[in-house]
Order: C-alpha cells, then structure tokens, then sequence
C-alpha cells in the first residue's frame, strides 16, 4: 500500500518507524480537533459522536491507500472531515502526500476542499467557539496552506535525492563500460600486434619444420641450412614479441631487458616513496626469499598502492604490511586516510583495474574499501608450487 510508486520513483518505501511518527501525528491531530467537538456530542448529539467514530476510523484505514489513490483518498478524507473530527488525523495526511506529487491543480481542489469542510465542520458539529466566521476561515486557510507548502517541499527534496542518486548510479555505470571498454581495446590492439608481428615468421618456421618433415631427399647442407633458418626466424619472433610487451609495459624501444623488480626491492621503493614526501610505514613478515614471479607481483602491488595513495592523498601517512606464508599465500595491505572533506569514488580508476587484472593472472584477488575514513587496499596472492 505504502510501497514505490512507478510512476513516482522518488517516493521512498516506508518503514515500521516512518509508519509510527505518522500515526501519532495523526492522532494528535485528531485529538485536536475532535476535542473541540466531542463534549456536545456525548452531552446533546450522541449520534454524531458514533458517525464521528465510524467515519474517522474508515479514514484511518483509507489513508494507508494514499500513495496508490493520491487524489481519492485525499477528497474522501477531506469531506469525511465535515462529519468527524477524528478523520482530521488522515485528510491532514492524505494532503501532505499528494502535495509532495506537486500536481498544483489537485493540490489546489484539495486545498479548497479541506478549507470548506472545515468550516461546514463548526456548522456541522457541536464546537463551542466565539470567533467570528472570518477568523475561523483565516486560521483554517493559513493551517491548511503550511500543510500544502510542506508537502510540496519534502516531495521535492526526495525528488531531487532521488536524481542525485540516478545520477551517481549512471555514472558508476558508464564508468564501468569505459573500463571495459578500455580493456577490450587494449585486448584488441595486444592480439592485432601479436599478430601481425609474430604470424610471418611462425609461417617461414612451419614452412622449412614441413619441408624437414615431408622431404627426405635433403643433403645435410640443406637440412642444417632449414635449421639454421627456423633458428634465426623463431628467435627474432621472441625478439619482437620481447619486444611488444616492452612497449606494452612503459619500456623504451631498444632498450635492453633488465631484471625485473622483487620483494628486496620494495625497502627501496619505499625510500624513494619517503624522499618524495610521502611517509611510509612499511612491515614485511614473510619467509625469505619468495619465488620471482610472486616478489614481483608484491613489488608491482605495493608500487601501485603508493603512487594510488600519492595522487589521491597528498603527504598522508601511508602504512604497508606484507604478510604471509607458503600454506597461506602472501597478503599486501595498503592503508592511508581519506583527505578531509573528500568523497569516496564509487568504482575504482584504471590503476586498480590493471592491479586487479594482474593479481587475478596469479591466482589471486584484490578488494578495496573505505573504513573509517581510510582507503584500504589488501591483495591475497597464492604461494606458487613446488610441483611441476
């Protein structure tokens, strides 16, 4: 009954405590105005006080219908509340909520339609009061305008948190798709080059492999010359290949290989890291040495973490624990708080997309969170085998 309404999204859901505040606001209202009335109708009139009970009771339970029927159940329990005093609880409500659909012209009927069962109540009822007409007309006019004024602004604060809302939910969205995007790109011109490098040569290398395979009437200088040729052929295929994931990874071209960075290495990284501004605190608990592959995995973590925290946190103090075991694989945890007054953004940037990718091809995972104020970055990475 209280649930969204397609056609209005913003209008959240109502909780069991969102129904109780209402209730009571309800009934203080109605004590209000149904205490001005029930003396003379239990003393001269008592057939008006059940009509009151019964009408207001039924308009307790039509107002739970408001969201569905906003205008009906707004009109009935504003007529109803010519006849009873205790249905002014529910019309007060069911015209609050379909002012915060800030349609003006029902808002204007309901409002014109509260006004006058509000003054056919003092007709209609036993009310003892002395003021004049016009008083009674002012106060109920301004009473029922305020009520109006405040729905129309809660409907349009929850529609505009409600477009807030849509808007960083599109935006995640859209930046996950460039992310992916992004990735498949990268893929793609990954392959192509691949491809276009490597399938002339691994056709001459099938070419003279088939001829020493098929032919048997070769003289030895023939046969070593096909060797020779596959040889070189297959060599410059991992020249070049060597030499695509050199430009891949930053690497200058021409440049010669040099030996990839390890866990040993991270002390270092951090002393540049403090040097730059950027202090570190830096534990390592882990068996030494660790296999290559995995020490430059940490390596390439860590270094990642720093510049992450660098770029988004300015000279905050960043803490960095590598812990781990051969049965329970290495962890990496990288901390360093929000700067004040920043947001969280909600899907990580291209950095920790290419960490994530990285961590994955070695069998482990990544996840990033924001607890109290600070950015945590913890990747798990398997202990390699021993076993062939």
């Amino acid at each position: 009954m209280d649930g969204p309404d397609p056609r209005a999204p913003w209008q959240p859901p109502l909780t069991w405590w969102s129904h109780g505040w209402r209730l009571l606001g309800c009934l203080a209202i109605s004590a209000i105005v149904w205490g001005s009335a029930i003396q003379g109708q239990l003393e001269d009139h008592p057939e008006l006080f059940w009509v009151d009970l019964g009408l207001g009771a039924a308009c307790y339970v039509l107002v739970f219908w408001r969201r569905r029927f906003p205008l009906t159940v707004a009109l009935l329990t504003a007529v109803a509340g010519m006849y009873s005093g205790l249905a002014a609880g529910p019309g007060a409500l069911a015209a609050v909520s379909l002012a915060t659909r800030r349609n003006l012209p029902q808002i204007v009927l309901v409002g014109l339609v509260n006004v006058i069962t509000a003054q056919g109540f003092v007709r209609v009822q036993p009310v003892v009061s002395d003021d004049p007409e016009w008083l009674n007309l002012a106060i109920n006019t301004a009473l029922m305008a305020a009520l109006l004024a405040i729905g129309m602004y809660i409907g349009s604060r929850r529609e505009l948190m409600w477009t807030l809302r849509e808007r960083a939910l599109r935006a995640e969205t859209e930046q996950a798709l460039r992310v992916g995007q992004a990735r498949a790109t990268e893929r793609e011109r990954i392959a192509r080059e691949m491809h276009d490098v490597l399938g002339h040569r691994i056709s001459l290398v099938t070419m003279h492999a088939g001829a020493l395979t098929f032919r048997d009437d070769l003289s030895r200088a023939d046969v070593a010359a096909s060797a020779r040729i596959i040889q070189d052929n297959a060599h410059q295929a991992m020249v070049e290949l060597r030499g695509i994931l050199g430009v891949l990874r930053g690497a200058e071209d021409g440049a010669p290989d040099r030996p990839q960075p390890t866990l040993s290495d991270v002390p270092a990284l951090v002393d540049e890291a403090r040097s730059s501004g950027t202090p570190v605190d830096l534990t390592v608990q882990v068996p030494d040495p660790l296999p290559e592959r995995l020490g430059r995995t940490v390596y390439r973590v860590v270094q990642e973490g720093l510049t992450n925290a660098r770029k988004h946190a300015g000279a905050a103090r960043v803490a960095v624990h590598v812990s781990g075991s051969r049965t329970d694989g290495v962890t990496v945890r990288i901390e360093n708080p929000l700067p004040p007054g920043s947001r969280p953004a909600g899907a990580p940037g291209y950095g920790l997309v290419g960490l994530t990718e990285r961590a994955e091809l070695a069998g482990g995972t990544l996840r990033w969170d924001v607890r109290d104020r600070r950015f945590v970055l913890e990747v798990w990475l398997p202990w390699p085998s021993s076993r062939p």
